[in-house]
């Protein structure tokens, strides 16, 4: 069985920093994608960043770019989402996701695998 355990997010101060973590098992093989959507209230759903583990870091959503970092270690397990100078617009629910290719990210938004979602507030 798959899963996606994440952590990190809560709250910051416009210009801040938060970092979120996701630790994923169950895969039967080495190479998948692995990254973040989220959901803010009254906004579609937007995939943020993804992280190929053969490749690396391979999308970056244009409402993020240059602030956000998506990174892993060695071991490619956890991956981790950098959030620096945080805006009050990146509010919303962020969700750890996972599929075969990164195309879902800045695709149609449809998920093999999702965490339980982790609440990130920044306040202005």
């Amino acid at each position: 069985e798959i899963q996606l355990v994440q952590s990190g997010g809560g709250s910051a101060q416009a210009g801040g920093s938060l970092t979120l973590s996701c630790t994923a098992s169950g895969f039967g093989r080495e190479e998948y994608a692995i990254g973040w959507f989220r959901q803010a209230p009254g906004k579609e759903r937007e995939g943020v960043a993804c992280f190929l583990t053969a490749h690396g870091p391979t999308y970056m959503a244009d409402s993020v770019k240059g602030r956000f970092t998506i990174s892993s270690d060695a071991a490619k397990n956890p991956v981790y989402l950098q959030m620096n100078n945080l805006k009050p617009e990146d509010t919303g629910v962020y969700y750890c996701a996972a599929d075969w290719t990164c195309g879902p990210f800045y695709g149609l938004g449809v998920y093999d695998w999702s965490g339980q979602g982790i609440q990130v507030t920044v306040s202005s």
